[in-house]
């Protein structure tokens, strides 16, 4: 655990890279890679390649093995330290007289909490059962890639906010796979959860933030635009959404496995990076030669030669994947050093004030504008799952539960992007 004066610390690099990793995806989603001279804007290709922004994510989570091998390294080098010979205080031989006698039962040395385990995870995840954390990371895949092509489709902010919809999958989850009990407040919380993410994703399809320019001046040009943006709002909404599905899936997979078995979170992260990656990888050359060469997919965001050369030849593209690699595994440290200090409720706040920064941030760079339905939504979501994390108490007495409320995520929970 982090002692106290450094926790302020890692509270805010935990929301600098969370911060950052959210509006680098959405600038690099900006950026044009074809036809950027065309006249026409309509005809300009913008960077769209959700699976090859899901590989760099793996990326990302794969240099956590460089943080686990820089720990072990550290812990070495103070054991050998500490194993030297260390004189005994005259004052307190008489107190350890029982302790040193070559009859006592007692170790001299106790072996700290971090040496306990050795020589790799037990349980479940012992030996080959290590891959088993190959179904979490197909979740991640699955969950990553969806959220990534909705981030094309609606704001920064709007996608931050909707991504709250994940409360609602772990709660019914957790209840139907893991046997956990909600509280009626909690069932209304989810209900008030829904309700947030359905106004924040109204006030999306109802004022979408892209800026479609019709070469066409008449007015049913520009009702056709506008209901085209407003569809794929619709639908960048739908998409997310449906991707906490798949997170949650994971979250609830990851739990069991914890559970089950002695491993620290951010070598979980690690195994799943390597799983996600080679998983990603191999879906991708597959789709390439499915989709991607074919006359219909050339160009596209399963055309990998593509993805790969717009990558390499925009310098700005190339620059934020780097950049984005190194706050995922930056994140993912600082969530973790987070998790370890602070309470899980303390989670839900840091967390709300990364999509309040992620909204200010695209508000001033003039991403998008400013829709009071948003407010509302936001309000709400931020409200509920305060109350069902059991930060606010619920506002009716027959609410508010009489027995101490069952957490439904592990008291040290897989940081994710």
């Amino acid at each position: 655990m982090a002692s106290k004066a450094l926790i302020p610390f890692l509270v805010g690099m935990m929301l600098l890279t969370g911060v950052c990793n959210t509006l680098l995806s959405k600038y690099q989603d900006n950026q044009c890679v074809r036809d950027c001279d065309d006249p026409d804007p309509k005809n300009r290709k913008t960077f769209e390649q959700p699976v090859l922004q899901t590989a760099q994510m793996f990326v990302g989570e794969v240099g956590c093995w460089l943080i686990v091998g820089l720990m072990t390294a550290y812990q070495r080098f103070t054991n050998r330290k500490t194993s030297g010979y260390q004189a005994v205080s005259n004052d307190d031989a008489d107190a350890n007289d029982h302790a040193a006698s070559v009859h006592s039962e007692q170790a001299l040395l106790r072996p700290s909490a971090s040496a306990k385990r050795t020589g790799g995870p037990d349980g479940l995840l012992k030996g080959f059962g290590i891959l088993l954390l190959a179904l979490p990371a197909i979740c991640d895949i699955l969950g990553t890639t969806l959220v990534n092509a909705g981030l094309f489709m609606v704001a920064a902010s709007i996608y931050q906010m909707t991504r709250g919809a994940l409360v609602l999958f772990v709660g019914l989850f957790s209840v139907i796979f893991l046997r956990r009990h909600l509280h009626l407040f909690q069932w209304i919380s989810l209900v008030g959860v829904v309700a947030g993410v359905a106004l924040v994703g109204l006030a999306g399809v109802i004022s979408p933030d892209a800026k479609a320019e019709a070469t066409d001046t008449s007015s049913q040009a520009a009702e056709d635009a506008a209901t085209a943006e407003a569809l794929r709002a619709a639908l960048g909404v739908v998409l997310i959404a449906g991707a906490q599905i798949f997170t949650a899936t994971q979250f609830v997979l990851e739990e069991f496995l914890l559970e089950r078995s002695s491993i620290e979170p951010i070598e979980v992260v690690g195994w799943e990076g390597l799983f996600g990656l080679a998983v990603t990888l191999i879906g991708m050359l597959v789709l390439h030669l499915a989709v991607g060469r074919t006359d219909a997919g050339r160009y596209g965001m399963f055309d990998m030669v593509e993805g790969f050369r717009q990558m390499t030849e925009n310098k700005v593209v190339g620059i934020t994947s780097f950049l984005i690699m190194i706050s995922i595994g930056g994140f993912n440290f600082f969530g973790l050093s987070v998790t370890r200090s602070v309470s899980s409720t303390a989670r839900s706040t840091i967390d709300s004030c990364r999509t309040l920064f992620i909204w200010m941030v695209s508000l001033g760079l003039g991403w998008e504008t400013f829709k009071w339905l948003q407010v509302v939504g936001f309000a709400l979501l931020v409200y509920f799952t305060f109350v069902f994390n059991g930060i606010v108490q619920p506002p009716f007495k027959f609410l508010q539960p009489r027995e101490e409320v069952e957490e439904l995520l592990p008291e040290e929970p897989i940081e994710h992007s």
